[in-house]
């Protein structure tokens, strides 16, 4: 087994007491003393702060590259305003998800950010399939998010411009000096900033933000329990190559322009079945949210059951919502299934837990969206 990899706050997180765990091939805090839950807790009411270092940090070059990325991706990269951030898919042939990432339009480039577990194939998926005269330039840098209602005040003692800023917005800042670039945006379902660091300046950016009283260290587990209350989807466990955007319930990120009556129809990788599934309704199966009853969580991999015991799915996340106060799920269920309110059956060790097909997101998201 390789050796794993180190960000730039690996150091503070040793010193921070942190929890370290084998991560998409890096060693990353899972928690901190504080605890999971509390940690969680402290997110929805205050302001988390999290080591996505991880992720993939990639700048694209060269002559009209929102074109040449939408041949990879469905979504709408052309009309992407300069300064704002849009989520987006890699697609395959056979209409599955590679990976998800975000896109910015930084100007006369695009700044990527990928998947820590998807990184090396996304890198290399790029450089395949984009056109000649492209550049695609991997980043050395550390990559940190601030999430949570108190966030912005946080922020604003640093550099007031910065809290401008609207959902899905990028700019470039300073924070007490040190050069960053910001993305109001987050994986939390809170308002929240994620900041993109020179390497060597991130350790010591993310003290001046922990010295803030809000301010907590926040690990790997709560952020999973975070982002599944707010019904946002795992690379590998909710979406994979197995799965369509229109099965994932992602039919939004495929931009009116990329479909089939738009100016850019098509053009990317699976588009044929992908458009198809979008305009004709035709596929099997579509990813829902599932509240449990009681306490016990519902695990990644339960079979979900109808009524008369038939198998209609499998749950992909789950776990207990401590916001909600119940279990919480995301899983895969037959289309006759779907409807809000309809009832199914997740097995766990020979019993059959009722668990409601729900909206998501489960919890109220705080996304500053401007007045």
């Amino acid at each position: 087994m390789s050796e794993l990899k180190h960000t730039p706050l690996h150091d503070l997180h040793v010193e921070l007491g942190a929890k370290l765990v084998p991560f998409a091939g890096y060693e990353m805090p899972v928690q901190y003393p504080l605890g999971v839950k509390k940690e969680h807790e402290h997110t929805r009411t205050a302001c988390g702060l999290f080591d996505v270092s991880h992720m993939g940090q990639l700048l694209l070059r060269g002559p009209a590259p929102a074109e040449a990325l939408e041949t990879l991706v469905p979504g709408d990269i052309v009309g992407l305003p300069e300064g704002m951030q849009r989520y987006t898919m890699f697609t395959s042939e056979d209409g599955g998800i590679l990976d998800d990432l975000m896109v910015v339009n930084a100007g006369d480039h695009l700044y990527l950010v990928v998947n820590a577990a998807c990184k090396a194939q996304d890198i290399a998926h790029l450089r395949r399939g984009l056109p000649d005269g492209h550049e695609l330039e991997e980043l050395d840098r550390g990559l940190i998010a601030i999430q949570g209602p108190r966030t912005a005040e946080v922020l604003k003692r640093l550099c007031p411009e910065v809290t401008e800023l609207v959902f899905m917005q990028h700019g470039h800042f300073e924070l007490d000096g040190i050069p960053v670039w910001i993305s109001r945006s987050g994986y939390t379902g809170e308002d929240g900033f994620e900041i993109s660091v020179p390497a060597d300046q991130t350790d010591t950016l993310t003290r001046r933000l922990l010295a803030e009283p809000e301010v907590e260290a926040i690990g790997l587990g709560a952020r999973d329990s975070l982002r599944l209350e707010a019904g946002l989807c795992l690379y590998g466990h909710d979406i994979d190559t197995t799965t369509t955007p229109v099965e994932a319930g992602l039919i939004w990120a495929i931009s009116k322009p990329r479909r089939r009556d738009g100016e850019r129809h098509g053009g990317f990788p699976g588009a044929d079945l992908i458009l198809h599934q979008v305009a004709e309704k035709d596929h099997r199966r579509k990813r829902v949210g599932l509240l449990g009853e009681g306490r016990a969580p519902v695990r990644e991999g339960a079979p979900l059951l109808d009524a008369d015991g038939n198998e209609i799915g499998r749950v992909t996340s789950g776990g207990f919502g401590p916001s909600v106060g119940k279990p919480v799920a995301l899983g895969y269920v037959t289309l006759a299934n779907t409807e809000v309110g309809t009832t199914v059956y997740a097995e766990v060790r020979g019993k059959h837990l009722p668990m409601t097909v729900s909206k998501t997101p489960f919890v109220t998201p705080g996304y500053h969206r401007g007045s």
